[in-house]
This record gives C-alpha cells, sequence and structure tokens, in this order.
C-alpha cells in the first residue's frame, strides 16, 4: 500500500504559481502566434493582389493593337515567364468580358500534378483609352512563404515564451529554496531547544532583514531559557528524581501513563509482575499489553474509566484483577492532576496477591477439612456411645473394651486435631515460648516409647541411634516433643508393614547443632511436593494413602523449629524410597528462661 504524501501549504502555494504563470504564458504565446498569423495572411492577400493587378497592367500593353489570334500566345509566353520567375505562383488564367479562359497556365509539382493555390486573387483588364474592360486575370499563389514565415515565427514565440517560462520557474524555485533554507535553520533551532540544548544560537548573516529579525528574536528566546535552565534545573531535575525514586523503591507494582495512554514511567516491581522489560513498555499503548492467555487484560477497564466522569473516579478509583503467569495482580486505577487540577493521565498500581489468593483456597478448604475431620471422630464418639448406652449389658467384657479403646483412639485424634489448631492459633498470635534447660535424648526416647504402641499395630521397629555426647541445651520441650511426634507418626502412617524406623541424635561440634531426624521406608514424596510441605493446610494427596488431618502439623513444626528456636527444619526423599524429615537446634546454653516473640 503506497503512502499518501501530503503537500505543505508552501508547496502548494508554489504549484500553484507555477500552473497559473504557465497558463498565462500559454495564453499570451497562442494570441500572438494567431495575430502574427493573421497579420501575414492579409500581407500575403495584399501582395496577391499588387502582382494580379500589375500582371493586369502589363498584359494590357502587350495585348494592345495585336490580332485576336495573336493575343493567346502572347499570353501564354508572358504567363510562363512570370510563373517560372515567382515559384510561389501557381497559375495565371486570362478570361474575356463573359468569363471564357483565354489563356491559362499552371505550375505543376515534381510529379507532375498542379499545386493547390492557398491564395486566389483577380483584377480586371482594363484599356487605358476607352476605360473599357476587356476582360480577367486571375492568380493562384501557393502560399509557402507565409507557411514558413508562420512556422518560424511560431518556433521563435515558442522558444522565447518557453524561456521566459524556465527562467520564471526558476527564479521561484530559487527563491523558495532561500526561504526553505531558513526555514529548515529555524527548525533545527526549534529542535535544539526541544531537546533541551537551551542557549543553541542561530547563525544567519545572509538571510532576509525580516528572518534576521526573527533569529535575533530567537536567540534572544534561547538565552533566557538557557538562563531559567541554570536557576530551576537542578531543583526540578532534584524532584523529578526524587519522585522516580519513590516510585521505583515503592514494594508494589507503578505504571503511569499520560493522557493518551501511553506508558511514561514503570518500576522494577510492575516489571517483574508484567514481565516485560523497559524497552518493550515505555512509550506504548498500555491497552496493546497482553497477559500469558493472550487477553488484553488492561483494555476494557481502561475504557470504562475514560467513561467514568473523574470527579467520581477520583474518590472511588478502579479495582480489578489481571492473571500473568499464574499470578494474581490487583490493579488499582486512578487519575492524575497537576497542581492546577489539570489531568495529565493516569497511574495504575499492581499488587501481588497471588500468595492471598492461594491463602483464602487454603483457607476455605482448611475449614471444609477441619469440619470433616472433626465430624469423623465425634460421630464415631456418638455412636459407640450410644450403642454403649442402649446395648451396653448385652456385651461381654471383651466387647466393651474394644468399644472403650475405639473411643479412646478417637478422643486423642479429636484431641490432637483441636491441639493443631489452637497452637496454630497462638503461633499467628506470635504467643511467647518458654525455653529451659532440658536433655533432647530424653526426650527423644519418651516420644519413641509413646509411640511404640501404635508402631507394633504395624509390625513397625523404632530404632535409635546417638551419635556424639549430646550436651543439654535451652529448649521448648513440649514443642520439640510435639514436633518429633508429628514426624514419627508421619512415618508410621506411610511405612510399610514390618519395617523399620530410625530415629537419631546428632551433634555437630563444629557448629554447635543438634540434628535429630526420622527415617522411614515408605513410598517417598515427589521434589513438587517436598517444596510446599511446610505451608500452613498443604496436605499431598496420592493414591496409597487417604490423608487425613489439618494440614497444619508440619507448617507448626516448622514454626516451632524455625521462628521460636532459630532452628533449620529440613526433608530429603524420593518416590519409592522412603523420607527422612529431620531439624537442627542451636547448642548454646542460656541458664535463663528466654521468651521469642
Amino acid at each position: 500500500m503506497s503512502k499518501k504524501v501530503s503537500l505543505t501549504a508552501q508547496n502548494r502555494l508554489i504549484i500553484s504559481g507555477l500552473l497559473i504563470s504557465t497558463i498565462v504564458i500559454v495564453i499570451v504565446a497562442l494570441f500572438a502566434i494567431l495575430n502574427i498569423q493573421k497579420i501575414l495572411k492579409e500581407g500575403y492577400q495584399s501582395f496577391g493582389q499588387g502582382i494580379s493587378g500589375t500582371l493586369a497592367i502589363e498584359s494590357v500593353e502587350l495585348i494592345k493593337g495585336l490580332p485576336q489570334e495573336e493575343v493567346k500566345g502572347t499570353l501564354d509566353f508572358h504567363s510562363n515567364l512570370l510563373i517560372k520567375g515567382h515559384k510561389d505562383i501557381v497559375f495565371v488564367e486570362f478570361r474575356d468580358i463573359d468569363g471564357n479562359i483565354i489563356s491559362s497556365t499552371k505550375q505543376l509539382d515534381d510529379k507532375d500534378r498542379a499545386i493547390k493555390p492557398a491564395v486566389t486573387v483577380s483584377s480586371p483588364l482594363i484599356i487605358p483609352n476607352d476605360s473599357k474592360i476587356y476582360g480577367s486575370v486571375t492568380v493562384g499563389l501557393s502560399g509557402s512563404i507565409v507557411s514558413k514565415i508562420t512556422s518560424t515565427t511560431r518556433a521563435s514565440l515558442l522558444a522565447v515564451f518557453s524561456i521566459i517560462w524556465l527562467v520564471f520557474s526558476f527564479v521561484i524555485l530559487i527563491n523558495t529554496f532561500l526561504i526553505t533554507r531558513e526555514l529548515k535553520i529555524l527548525q533545527n533551532g526549534v529542535k535544539r531547544i526541544s531537546t533541551g540544548e537551551f542557549g543553541y544560537k542561530i547563525e544567519g548573516e545572509e538571510v532576509s532583514s525580516e528572518v534576521r529579525e526573527l533569529f535575533k528574536s530567537f536567540n534572544d528566546m534561547s538565552a533566557r531559557l538557557h538562563l531559567y535552565e541554570e536557576q530551576n534545573i537542578d531543583r526540578i531535575m532534584l524532584e523529578r528524581n526524587k519522585f522516580e525514586s519513590v516510585l521505583m523503591s515503592i514494594a508494589n507494582g507503578v505504571v503511569v501513563c499520560d493522557d493518551n495512554d501511553n506508558v511514561v514511567l514503570i518500576n522494577n516491581h510492575a516489571k517483574m509482575l508484567l514481565e516485560v522489560t523497559e524497552e518493550q513498555f515505555l512509550n506504548t499503548k498500555i491497552q496493546n499489553y497482553v497477559d500469558t492467555a493472550d487477553n488484553y487484560c488492561f483494555k476494557d477497564k481502561i475504557e470504562e474509566f475514560k467513561d467514568t466522569p473523574l470527579d467520581v473516579i477520583e474518590k472511588k478509583p478502579i479495582e480489578f484483577n489481571i492473571t500473568v503467569d499464574n499470578r494474581v495482580i490487583k490493579s488499582i486505577m486512578s487519575p492524575m492532576f497537576t497542581g492546577g487540577k489539570d489531568y495529565v493521565g493516569y497511574i495504575i498500581v499492581l499488587i501481588d496477591m497471588t500468595k492471598e489468593a492461594e491463602m483464602d483456597k487454603m483457607r476455605s478448604n482448611f475449614i471444609s477439612n477441619v469440619s470433616h475431620e472433626l465430624r469423623t471422630p465425634v460421630t464415631v464418639l456418638r455412636s459407640y456411645i450410644d450403642t454403649l448406652f442402649n446395648y451396653g449389658e448385652e456385651f461381654d467384657d471383651a466387647t466393651k473394651k474394644e468399644f472403650v479403646g475405639t473411643l479412646n483412639q478417637e478422643i486423642i485424634r479429636l484431641q490432637s486435631m483441636v491441639n493443631d489448631i489452637l497452637d496454630f492459633s497462638r503461633m499467628e498470635s506470635n504467643a511467647p515460648m518458654e525455653k529451659s534447660l532440658n536433655n533432647i535424648v530424653d526426650l527423644v526416647e519418651n516420644c519413641v516409647n509413646r509411640i511404640s504402641v501404635l508402631a507394633k499395630e504395624h509390625n513397625l521397629t523404632l530404632i535409635v541411634k546417638k551419635e556424639g555426647e549430646i550436651p543439654e541445651f535451652m529448649f521448648n520441650y513440649d514443642g520439640i516433643e510435639r514436633a518429633l511426634t508429628n514426624f514419627l507418626s508421619n512415618a508410621i502412617k506411610y511405612s510399610p508393614d514390618n519395617s523399620p524406623i530410625y530415629i537419631c541424635v546428632r551433634y555437630h561440634s563444629d557448629t554447635d547443632e543438634v540434628e535429630v531426624s526420622v527415617t522411614d521406608e515408605g513410598c517417598g514424596i515427589a521434589p513438587e511436593h517436598q517444596k510446599k510441605i511446610f505451608d500452613r493446610f498443604y496436605r499431598v494427596e496420592n493414591n496409597t494413602h487417604t490423608v487425613k488431618g489439618t494440614g497444619l502439623g508440619l507448617h507448626l513444626v516448622k514454626t516451632t523449629i524455625e521462628k521460636y528456636h532459630q532452628g533449620k527444619i529440613y526433608v530429603k526423599s524420593a518416590l519409592g524410597e522412603g523420607a527422612t524429615f529431620g531439624f537442627i537446634l542451636p547448642a548454646k546454653i542460656e541458664m535463663d528462661i528466654e521468651k521469642v516473640s
């Protein structure tokens, strides 16, 4: 598709002037040529008339007194002499008073054909003494002289007028070039000023006086701008840099657009959230941005923004969510005004709400899971208690004991879930956790002894290993006991029957740290779950086990170890190769009771 060329007013004026001058010159040239041709024809007609009149007088003198039979021969001879002497005469005819041809002589061309006359003139044959008209003589002229003169005159006039037109056009073009050159000099100066080169001067000595005055005014303006720049540029740049620094350092993403929807500023966090570079995004239309699903996520909201009155949207900015690479981003769009309340564009604040969205989803799942998990033991308790209450006398002691054992297990399970919820609430509120000087080996043995009953039900062997001399150090006994119990319960839950579970306690003297780990030979944990397994409300679902619980156990372990004991927690596992859960605690001895908030 060809690019449309637009003419400036100056170009249109020049073209119009050339067209008008061309038309005027053509009209004048045509008028002059036609007038000259008319005069030539009239002169040629007079020339022919003179020849015919002279021939008539000469012929009368020649035939006067001659016998009638000699007249024709005399006239023929005289006519031949005349035609041979004048190439422009093509024929001569003599007629009597009755119109009968007395003599006719014609000039032939190279092919013996008669030449057609362009002009024909006649004169009477008058006898001088008695003034009697004897007859007439007719002369035919070819007009070759007139044609040659006309052609020469036309060519000369066209050449003259063409030269005049070329000179006129050349003068106009030269004048236009000079004016354009002066304007380009001025345009270059304006560009220099627009790019901030205040103080730039235009040198224009060989210009017209009017343009010289314009250049002088421009140089004066440039000098004043330079002076103003020196006085204010530092303060302006300082304010601008402060503004940009504030925007760049804001934790949320910020995109600034002008009133034409062009992106003029974007901070680092916004580039990260939108996954764009500064070169890709600056000076582009914000409506053209597409998210990872190829949706124009800003387009509709910007149209809504423009359709809403500014006074309304100033009080209540537009809020909406966009999704970029599975990241939920809350966007807040607000107008921008100058100090004089002139609208200059709008600003979009981007807030990463991914974690909040995930937390809302996990909270919803947590409430659903907790309701389900609490309902199960309560239902079991109610059913068993109701059965014992109504039919207990019909059961033997073994059946009653079995019922009481089931009731006890469900109560323990219910208590564990309630404790998890209470511990989670206490840790979320940053409640303090007291530490005291304790022996970690005794804690491990107590946990193993208490949970051994559950291990025996699946024929699991609990093996405790001790490496190095384990010192006593400060830690919260209940918190660490709950963490280790959680590891042991999970190991028993996922271990195959008749397999061992290793509990290892190590002292690292080089770092003064104590490590406790629990290793099983269960189904293992996939790598994608290992990164999230300590998140709150997160539970690993698989085809081997039906996972029960609140999803808070490992999160509480992580919080207890890392937040309240400044330790480390880890997991090592591969699918089908079992798993090792462990934690590392600093073994520094502090005799005073420490409270960590």
